[in-house]
C-alpha cells in the first residue's frame, strides 16, 4: 500500500512539476493522454498475459514475466 501512495505521489509531483514549468493547454492534454495510454498499455500486457500466454503463471510484474520467458526460451 505505501509502495503504490509513494508511485502516485511521484506522478502527481512529476506531473505538477511539468504543468508549472510550462503551464499551456496542449501540454495538460497531452500529459493527461500519455499517463491514460501507459496505463492502458500496462493492464493489457497483464491481460495478455494472464489470459493468452501461460493462464498458470501468476506474476509480480512485466520484470518477473521477462524472467519467466527468458527461462523458458532457455529449456
Amino acid at each position: 500500500m505505501a509502495k503504490g501512495m509513494l508511485f502516485l505521489a511521484l506522478g502527481i509531483l512529476a506531473s505538477a512539476m511539468l504543468i508549472a514549468n510550462t503551464p499551456t493547454m496542449q501540454v495538460v492534454v497531452l500529459l493527461g493522454i500519455s499517463i491514460w495510454a501507459f496505463c492502458r498499455f500496462y493492464y493489457f500486457a497483464f491481460y495478455v498475459i494472464e489470459h493468452y500466454v501461460d493462464p498458470e503463471f501468476k506474476f509480480a510484474g512485466l520484470i518477473a514475466f521477462t524472467r519467466y520467458l527468458l527461462r523458458r526460451k532457455r529449456r
